[in-house]
């Protein structure tokens, strides 16, 4: 199963703990990063068990699944940025008047007043997601959704494809399978996504890549590998340094 899918199938619980376990290994929600169940892994001259280790590495390479969370695309937090700074604070652990200083707005009683919007925030997105659950019980004909990848830089009505829409791009435009070669590349948004979801699988999450090396693995994909390139980057699919040295699958 891919990482988004984790992410996203993940129980509020397991999305606070950062991780999920399966039969053999503790997997990381936020990058995808496997530690296999019964061995003791050495860090720092101390030993530690798989667990423990997995919560290290949280630590360690995310700061924390909150900081990870909260750097998520607005789209996807719902957050606007206002609101965003001061769950930063908060978490933090600011008082009112430090972080009404900080933010130069009104005054503490100000500050009190955004704690009870987000406080009535929270309320109503657990009863959606009860909702939402419920929902999932009755009704059959809700369609089958692809996750968003946790990147996504631009979400709106072109992240709304199916499973079953995924695949006629697929046959349409990888008519030799896909990891065959894309015959055009799609002027429609929707479709273009589709094909980047395919074309990204082509990259090895864990290396890095010099800018020559990314072409040669397009430049297989599609003659046009400069317009590809540029779109995965845009759809927030592929990260790079700002001069172009160096580039990555986004976690």
């Amino acid at each position: 199963m891919e990482i988004s899918d984790l992410f996203w199938e993940a129980s509020p619980e397991q999305l606070k703990a950062g991780y999920v376990e399966e039969k053999e290994v503790y997997v990381c929600l936020l990058c995808g990063e496997k530690v296999e169940k019964g061995i003791i892994y050495p860090e720092d001259t101390v030993l530690y068990e798989a667990e423990r280790y997995m919560k290290n590495h949280i630590e360690k390479e995310h700061g924390s699944v909150f900081h990870y969370l909260i750097g998520l695309n607005k789209k996807l937090t719902g957050l606007t940025d206002h609101q965003n700074s001061l769950l930063r604070l908060f978490y933090e652990g600011k008082n009112d008047a430090e972080i009404q200083a900080e933010l130069s707005i009104g005054s503490a009683s100000t500050i009190r007043n955004h704690r009870f919007v987000l406080k009535e925030k929270e309320r109503q997105a657990k009863i959606f997601l009860t909702m939402m659950e419920l929902l999932k019980e009755r009704d059959g004909h809700a369609p089958s959704f692809l996750p968003l990848h946790k990147n996504a830089t631009m979400v709106d009505e072109r992240y709304n494809i199916t499973k079953e829409e995924q695949e006629e791009v697929e046959k349409k435009f990888f008519p030799e399978g896909i990891n065959g070669p894309l015959i055009k590349f799609p002027k429609k948004e929707k479709q273009k996504l589709a094909t980047l979801r395919v074309i990204i699988k082509r990259f090895d999450k864990e290396r890095v890549y010099k800018e020559k090396e990314i072409n040669e693995v397009l430049k297989n994909v599609y003659a046009d590998f400069v317009t590809l390139r540029r779109y995965l980057i845009e759809y927030g699919f592929l990260d790079r340094k700002d001069d172009g040295s160096e580039y990555w699958v986004k976690k």
